[in-house]
């Protein structure tokens, strides 16, 4: 491969911390070198999720956390330099994707906000940055969302099998390999993954998840609320779709949950996975019902639990984490970004109008030059 290296910066919705990765990109794909996982600070990430899930937000929290967030970003691509003996001039450049904190595409006026400014991420490193990638493609009629599609065909697509990708982060997406060329590749946010799931198990236990998924495990699912869940507008839609622990939010459990006031919350718990579980597997059926292989990546491949009822789910279709396709599950978001960066760069789109509804491909991003 070439020489060309670069840095992706990732933090999800489930924000339990910032992935830096280290590639080798050039046209033919992506070569992953190393990684470094910086946590977010307790009280940060705190921050962050409260202006993520409430309504009102106030400008000068926004303003500091803007800056705060950068500064982990920053110290999470010094830190993977640290690591790998790379200095700044090594690097063409990092591609963040910065933290999410609203996304409104089907407002009256649609848009999409992600912090942590990239200006001082750039000062700080030294290093190129390309980031805010989501907007360019909302400005072009978009929902600014999957954007991992493009990079999935190219690391993941197989033209004798049909695929489908699955990121299990805070919100589940999936994107849509089909073994014809002749068809687009296709992708969209089917609904919660942990967004719920570590918001109910931080409620009840006071721990960031549900280890293994044995708390749900131990629970019994409640079919009535699961029915109901299932009727939520986003399942019914149509792709292109995205959405956000925004929508899915602390307020919307508790809506449903009104009237179920004597449900334990264990059995919530379960109720919850088992409405990932199914959310997708209708999400799959529907959209890509010839899939022959079901590819996972994303943080909830360590839930074994939810790992069990999406295999129950999709049987007999292999449910399999992408580390046997070589990248390990937690790394190919950041992947993506840093192979986003380079599109961007080197003045080719990184959306798929198939996946976000765009006009047509656009490139994506801002440059922010060391």
């Amino acid at each position: 491969m070439s020489d060309e290296l670069y840095i992706g910066l990732m933090s999800g919705t489930s924000m339990d911390g910032i992935d830096a990765v280290l590639a080798r990109i050039d046209d033919h794909g992506a070569e992953f070198l190393d990684h470094q996982n910086t946590p977010w600070p307790a009280d940060l990430q705190k921050g962050l999720r409260n202006l993520a899930t409430t309504g009102q937000v106030d400008i000068d929290q926004l303003g500091s956390l803007d800056s705060l967030a950068a500064e982990q970003f920053a110290k999470a691509a010094i830190q993977l330099l640290e690591k790998t003996g790379k200095q700044a001039a090594d690097i063409s450049a990092i591609g963040s994707h910065g933290q999410t904190i609203r996304h409104r595409p089907t407002a009256a006026t649609p848009f999409t906000m992600q912090i942590a400014n990239p200006s001082l991420i750039t000062e700080r490193t030294g290093i190129t940055v390309v980031a805010d990638f989501r907007r360019r493609d909302m400005a072009a009629g978009g929902e600014g969302a999957p954007l991992v599609p493009a990079f999935h065909a190219a690391v993941f697509g197989k033209m004798d099998e049909e695929r489908v990708i699955l990121n299990l982060g805070g919100i589940a997406n999936i994107t849509h390999l089909p073994a014809d060329e002749a068809n687009s590749t296709s992708g969209f946010d089917t609904g919660p993954a942990n967004t719920l799931l570590d918001y109910w198990v931080r409620k009840n236990l006071g721990t960031n998840h549900d280890e293994d998924g044995q708390w749900a495990a131990g629970g019994s699912m409640n079919g009535e609320l699961l029915n109901r869940l299932l009727t939520d507008a986003h399942f019914q839609l149509e792709p292109p779709k995205s959405t956000g622990p925004e929508y899915f939010s602390p307020d919307w459990i508790k809506q449903h949950l009104a009237d179920y006031p004597d449900l334990a919350p264990r059995d919530v718990q379960a109720t919850l996975t088992a409405l990932t579980a199914v959310s997708i597997e209708q999400a799959i059926s529907a959209q890509a019902p010839n899939c022959q292989r079901v590819i996972t990546c994303g943080g909830g491949v360590n839930n074994g639990e939810l790992m069990r009822q999406l295999a129950e789910q999709m049987a007999p279709i292999p449910v399999e984490s992408s580390a046997i396709h070589g990248i390990d599950p937690a790394h190919v978001e950041s992947l993506a970004f840093a192979w986003l960066a380079r599109q961007t760069l080197h003045r080719h789109p990184g959306n798929l109008p198939s996946a976000t509804g765009a006009s047509h491909p656009v490139i994506l991003g801002g440059i922010y030059p060391a």
